[in-house]
């Protein structure tokens, strides 16, 4: 395969956001030009490798998604021979590296950079019912916890990511769910409309300390939202007063792209002053080389190569070491 159909793969949400009224019938335009840009103005070097890693992938009858259990499963009723065992890891392989899951596909187990499982574990327990509700992901990664947010009941489900792979990684799981309300679009925050007020829930995990401005993103992240809507916003933080931020003097844990780390109470600040309510620390973990780490499926460096050997709570730059909170808020 040489070509990515992506008008068809988009159909359905073209569809229902031309049906819609306001932002979201002005976004579907914005958006086919955005793709078109991507996919057939600018596409990426490594696109027909990917396409045909995604085309090798066997047909299979029956295919059933198990969305709730730690890995994001797919099984069939008729078993796999060895031909297309060896087909489907292939592909699959094909595809690497995998950082988001972990997955299952019919007994070939995809175990992850991240174990992202173990993240929506610490998430899930206090979100609102994702029942019916329409949700954005932002930084979505390969789409692993847009799965589990179907698997919750989410109506609707939209992950953004501008990473290529990601998408093709998603679509390796998508086309043996088929139609099934979740989409992954490869696209950046700002490629949004402004104030699309569209979600019920919008979720940021993993993106807020890229930003250049952080508030700027708050601000991004509560224009998706409806009246009402919640977000659900995860981050790096470090210990500190209220007032307190980490600004990296050039890498933080051999990233290059890390501007603010706040300290909690700062980060609820920022929640308070761009307008959200009820903001709330729900969790608060240290990143540790069992939840991040190489694979067989992700045999690049990870987390240990960018800790201090000698201190493992600082990074090699000498920083504090990687701390997650999860910060629930309102958007009035």
């Amino acid at each position: 395969m040489t070509h990515f159909d992506w008008q068809t793969c988009y159909q359905r949400l073209f569809e229902e956001l031309t049906a819609s009224n306001g932002p979201q019938a002005r976004w579907a335009e914005q958006l086919r030009k955005q793709l078109t840009l991507r996919f057939e103005e600018r596409p990426h070097g490594d696109m027909v490798r990917w396409l045909n890693a995604l085309d090798g992938l066997p047909e299979l009858p029956e295919v059933n998604g198990n969305l709730t259990c730690p890995a994001v499963t797919l099984e069939s009723r008729t078993p796999l021979s060895s031909a297309q065992q060896e087909q489907l890891e292939a592909s699959l392989k094909g595809l690497m590296p995998w950082r988001k899951g972990p997955f299952d596909f019919f007994g070939i187990h995809i175990d992850t950079e991240w174990r992202s499982d173990w993240k929506w574990d610490r998430v899930s327990p206090y979100l609102s019912d994702l029942r019916g509700r329409r949700i954005l992901d932002v930084g979505c990664g390969s789409g692993y916890h847009c799965w589990r947010m179907l698997g919750e009941g989410a109506g609707r489900v939209i992950g953004i990511d501008p990473g290529l792979l990601f998408l093709f990684q998603f679509l390796s799981v998508k086309r043996y769910l088929g139609h099934v309300p979740v989409d992954l679009l490869p696209i950046r925050m700002e490629d949004l409309p402004e104030n699309l007020q569209a979600f019920d829930t919008t979720f940021s995990m993993g993106v807020l300390y890229h930003r250049r401005s952080p508030l700027d993103h708050l601000l991004e992240l509560k224009g998706t939202l409806r009246k009402g809507g919640e977000l659900v916003l995860e981050t790096l933080v470090v210990d500190g007063p209220e007032g307190y931020s980490l600004m990296p003097e050039d890498r933080y844990g051999q990233m290059r792209n890390v501007w603010f780390l706040p300290s909690c109470d700062t980060l609820l600040r920022w929640l308070d002053r761009t307008g959200f309510e009820n903001a709330r620390v729900v969790d608060v973990t240290e990143t540790t080389t069992e939840e991040q780490r190489s694979t067989d499926w992700m045999r690049f460096n990870s987390l240990k190569d960018f800790l201090d050997p000698e201190d493992p709570t600082r990074t090699i730059e000498g920083y504090p070491g990687p701390k997650r909170a999860t910060v629930i808020a309102e958007k009035p």
